[in-house]
C-alpha cells in the first residue's frame, strides 16, 4: 500500500509522565463527536479501590453512562486499560489489556481481555486508560504518539476494510522502519454488521516480519467500536525495559519473575506443552471426559474429535517460540503459515492464520458438527479479519443448525442454506453473509437471544423449547464447555457477571477432570474464590494461563490444589514488588471483591444484576430432549436411582427426563442461594449495604441505587 493520506481533525501535545510503581497517573478521554481530548488524573482512591485494568475501565464507564444508556448511544464509551503490572517484559503473561463497554448483546456492561501490545504501550505512552465516547462520520483514526508526546484524531480515506490488512497498513504508516513500536486496535466489516463484533489488538512479529493480532472477542465491543465511526486506534511506544514501570522493588520483581519463568520452562513440556500447541490440548481432554460441546451442546464427545486435537494442529502450526508479549515463557500464540482459503475474498491466496485456540476449535468445529481442521482454520481466519467473535459465531450458528435439524426453520427461512450439522460450506457461506450484513447470516449475526425471539414471533416456534436449547444467558452466547454434568461450571456460567464466559469461573477442569471439588460446599466456595482471582488478573494486566494451566510439581500435595497456591504466592510477591503495596494471596481476593461487587452494581444500574438474569438454559443443566437423555441413559437412570431414590425402571424416557430436570433445577437454585450468601448478596443477587460498606465502595450514587431496589442493610 502506498503512502496513506489523512486530514487532521484535532491534535494536542502532552508531557509524557514518568511511571511510578506501575502507574502513569492519568487517563485520556476522547470525544469523537466534538473531536476533543481531555487528560484526567488517576486518584489515590482509584488505585486503592479499582487497582487498574478492568477496574479503571469500569469506573470511567460508570461515570460516562446513565442507567438508560443503550449500546449505540454516543455517551457509551469504549474503555481500554492494562494495569500496574501490565508491560513487565520479564514476567510471564504480563501483556494483557481489558476492554469494557455497554454490550449490544446484553445491554449491560461487558469486559473482554486480550493480548497484543496496545495496553502496555498506551501506559508507556503516558496513560493508564483510554476512554473513547461520542460518534464520528467514519474513517477516524486516533493516534497516540508516545515518542513525541502528541495525540491526533485523523480522518483517513482508502484504508482496507479487513482488520488484518488494516493493522498491517497502519503499522507500516506509523511505525516506518521500526514497526515493533506500534500497536493497532481495529474491528472490521463483520463487527459493523453483527452484534458480536470483536476487536483485533496487534503486535509485530519480527521473526515473520508481519503484524499479528489477538482478539478481544466477547460481547460485541467491536460492534460498538464500528458504530462510533472509528477505523482504528494506534499507539506508538518508545523502547522500554523492566525499569519502565518504575517498580517499588526491582530486585524482588526479578526474583519472583525468574522463579515463575523457570517453573514454566521446566514443567510445560511435561504437562500441556503449550509452547508447542497453545490451548489445543484441551480438545481431547474435553472429548475424553464427555465435555466437548457437539451439535449445539447436545453431546460431549464425537469419534472424529481427534481430527481437531493437539497432534493435528501442532503439525500445522508454523514452528517457533511465539508469545503475544515480551518475556512470556508460555509462548502459546501459535499460527498457521501459508494457509489457502477455499472461499471468500482471499480464496486461492496464501494467508497467515492466528490460532486456532481451543474455544474456536470447539465453537466453530465440534459444536457445528465440523471435524475438518482446515475448515476450522478458514472460519478462524475470516472471523478475525471480519471482526467477528468466534465463540458467539460458533454458538449462534450451532443454535441455528439445531433449529434447522428440529424443523423450527427450513430452507425458506435460511434462504436456501442447508444448515445440517457438519455442512461446512453452508457455515462458510453464513460467515461471509454476516460480514456483508446479508441473507440469513444477518439474522444469525444478531445472536441467539434475537433468533429465539424472531423464530417465536415470525415462525410460531415453541418458546419453551428454544429457551431450553438456546445457549445464551444474559444475552451472551456460551463459551465452549458442555456443563450438563458439572454443577460448578453451571454456576460459573450462570452467575458470571457479564454472561457465560469461562474467563470468570473456569471450573470445568477442576470439577470434572481433576475432581478437586466433589462436595457441594467446595463448589459454592470456589464460585466465590475463583472469580475473585480471575478478576484480579484482569485488574493487573495479566494472563491467567501461567497461573493454573502450568502448575508447580508439588501442587497436588498442597491443601487446596485448585488454588495453585505456589503460583499465587509468586503473584502476591509480584504485585508487592511493583506497586509497593505489601499483600498476601488472601489480600488479592479482597482487592478483587471491591471491583467484582462494583461490576454487579453496574449491572443493577443498567437494569439487570438480579437473580432473574442469572438463569441458564436447561441444556446447560441436563438433557433437554429425549434424544439427549437416551444418549446417556445408563448414567441418568443411575443418578435417578442412587442420588434421588427414584425407580426409573417403570418410567418412560419423557417421564425420566421430567423427573431429572426437577432435581437438577433444584440443585442449581440451591447453589445460587449458597453463592449469593457467600458473596454477601441478598437472595435476589444484590450486594448488601453491609457488603458495600465493608469493601469501601459505598459511594453516594451506589447507596442511592441500592435504596431504590429496597436494599438498606
Amino acid at each position: 500500500m502506498g503512502t496513506l493520506q489523512h486530514t487532521e481533525l484535532a491534535s494536542m501535545s502532552y508531557e509524557i509522565p514518568e511511571l511510578d510503581k506501575g502507574y502513569a497517573g492519568q487517563t485520556l478521554k476522547v470525544d469523537l463527536g466534538s473531536a476533543a481530548f481531555e487528560i484526567k488524573p488517576v486518584t489515590q482512591d482509584m488505585k486503592e479501590t479499582f487497582t487498574g485494568g478492568k477496574g479503571f475501565d469500569l469506573w470511567l464507564l460508570w461515570n460516562a453512562v446513565r442507567g438508560e444508556t443503550k449500546w449505540n448511544d454516543p455517551e457509551n464509551a469504549v474503555c481500554i486499560s492494562s494495569g500496574p503490572m501490565g508491560g513487565t517484559p520479564i514476567y510471564p503473561g504480563s501483556g494483557k489489556s481489558i476492554v469494557t463497554s455497554i454490550s449490544p448483546l446484553t445491554g449491560s456492561v461487558m469486559d473482554s481481555n486480550v493480548g497484543g501490545y496496545f495496553g502496555p504501550y498506551l501506559k508507556f505512552a503516558g496513560f493508564d486508560a483510554l476512554e473513547v465516547s461520542g460518534k464520528a462520520d467514519g474513517g477516524n483514526v486516533l493516534f497516540v504518539d508516545g515518542e513525541t508526546g502528541s495525540i491526533q484524531l485523523l480522518h483517513m480515506d482508502g484504508l482496507p476494510e479487513e482488520s488484518y490488512a488494516l493493522s498491517e497498513a497502519l503499522t507500516e504508516h506509523f511505525g516506518g522502519k521500526d514497526r515493533k513500536k506500534v500497536s493497532v486496535v481495529s474491528a472490521g466489516p463483520g463487527a459493523k454488521n453483527t452484534f458480536f463484533g470483536c476487536l483485533n489488538f496487534s503486535y509485530y512479529d519480527g521473526k515473520r516480519r508481519q503484524t499479528r493480532n489477538k482478539q478481544a472477542g466477547r460481547g460485541g465491543i467491536g460492534t460498538v467500536f464500528e458504530d462510533k465511526g472509528l477505523k482504528a486506534l494506534v499507539v506508538k511506544c518508545t523502547s522500554f525495559s523492566v525499569d519502565s514501570n518504575n517498580p517499588a522493588d526491582k530486585d524482588a520483581l526479578k526474583a519472583c519473575a525468574k522463579a515463575h519463568t523457570r517453573n514454566i520452562v521446566e514443567l510445560d513440556p511435561k504437562q500441556n506443552q503449550m509452547s508447542q500447541g497453545g490451548t489445543t490440548f484441551i480438545t481431547m481432554i474435553m472429548n475424553d471426559h464427555d465435555l466437548l460441546p457437539t451439535h449445539n451442546f447436545r453431546y460431549g464427545q464425537h469419534p472424529e474429535a481427534k481430527n481437531l486435537g493437539a497432534e493435528v494442529f501442532r503439525r500445522l502450526f508454523d514452528p517457533g517460540f511465539d508469545g503475544c508479549w515480551y518475556g512470556c515463557s508460555v509462548a502459546c500464540a501459535h499460527g498457521v503459515k501459508g494457509f489457502v482459503p477455499n472461499t471468500g475474498p482471499y480464496r486461492g491466496r496464501q494467508v497467515f492464520v492466528d490460532g486456532p485456540e481451543y474455544e474456536t476449535i470447539a465453537g466453530v468445529g465440534s459444536n457445528t458438527g465440523i471435524f475438518d481442521p482446515y475448515t476450522v482454520l478458514e472460519i478462524n481466519f475470516y472471523c478475525d479479519i471480519y471482526g467477528i467473535d468466534t465463540i458467539s459465531f460458533g454458538t449462534a450458528t450451532a443454535f441455528a443448525m439445531d433449529c434447522f435439524d428440529s424443523g423450527v426453520i427450513g430452507l425458506q427461512q435460511t434462504g436456501g442454506l442447508d444448515l445440517s450439522f457438519g455442512n461446512r460450506w453452508s457455515v462458510l457461506t453464513l460467515l461471509h453473509q454476516m460480514a456483508a450484513g446479508e441473507g440469513f447470516g444477518a439474522v444469525v449475526g444478531r445472536g441467539v437471544r434475537h433468533m429465539k425471539e424472531l423464530f417465536v414471533r415470525e415462525y410460531g416456534a415453541d418458546a419453551k423449547f428454544l429457551q431450553d436449547i438456546g445457549m445464551e444467558s444474559k444475552g451472551l452466547e456460551f463459551s465452549e464447555y458442555m456443563t450438563k454434568e458439572s454443577l460448578a461450571q453451571q454456576g460459573g456460567y450462570g452467575l458470571a457477571l457479564k454472561g457465560p464466559q469461562h474467563d470468570e469461573a473456569w471450573l470445568i477442569f477442576l470439577d470434572q477432570v481433576h475432581n478437586l471439588m466433589p462436595t457441594f460446599e467446595q463448589k459454592s466456595e470456589n464460585l466465590h474464590w475463583f472469580p475473585m482471582i480471575r478478576t484480579w488478573f484482569g485488574l493487573c494486566g495479566l494472563c491467567k494461563l501461567p497461573w493454573n494451566d502450568i502448575v508447580p510439581a508439588d501442587n497436588s500435595e498442597t491443601e487446596e490444589p485448585a488454588k495453585v497456591i505456589g503460583h499465587m504466592k509468586l503473584y502476591a510477591e509480584y504485585f508487592s514488588s511493583v506497586t509497593g503495596r505489601q499483600v498476601t494471596p488472601d489480600d488479592l481476593v479482597l482487592i478483587s471483591e471491591k471491583v467484582y461487587n462494583f461490576q454487579r452494581l453496574f449491572n443493577l444500574k443498567m437494569g439487570y444484576g438480579r437473580r432473574a438474569q442469572d438463569q441458564i438454559p436447561y441444556r446447560a443443566m441436563g438433557p433437554a430432549t429425549v434424544l439427549e437423555y437416551e444418549s446417556r441413559q445408563d448414567r441418568y437412570d443411575q443418578e435417578l436411582s442412587d442420588k434421588y431414590g427414584l425407580d426409573a425402571s417403570g418410567m418412560d424416557t419423557r417421564a425420566k427426563l421430567t423427573a431429572l430436570r426437577e432435581k437438577r433445577e433444584e440443585q442449581y437454585e440451591k447453589l445460587t442461594d449458597a453463592v449469593y450468601a457467600r458473596r454477601g448478596w441478598t437472595p435476589d443477587g444484590i450486594p448488601t449495604l453491609t457488603t458495600v460498606k465493608r469493601l469501601g465502595i459505598d459511594y453516594p450514587d451506589v447507596v442511592e441505587l441500592l435504596a431504590a431496589h429496597g436494599v438498606t442493610e
